[in-house]
């Protein structure tokens, strides 16, 4: 995966996590954080291959 597809997928994971995370306390990292950041992690990696699938690159 290239630069731009990792940065993208970070903002895109970012973007889901930001609400969930906001309802935990400090941004410790304890297990409901964690788990939190991986679903953000794995829905954005969903949203991406669907972008992928619709809009293909041509490589």
């Amino acid at each position: 995966m290239d630069e731009g597809r990792k940065r993208v997928l970070l903002i895109a994971a970012s973007i889901l996590a930001a609400r969930k995370l906001a309802q935990f306390d400090g941004g410790k990292r304890v297990p409901a954080t964690m788990s939190a950041i991986a679903d953000a992690v794995r829905w954005a990696e969903e949203i991406m291959k669907a972008i992928d699938e619709r809009w293909p690159t041509g490589r």
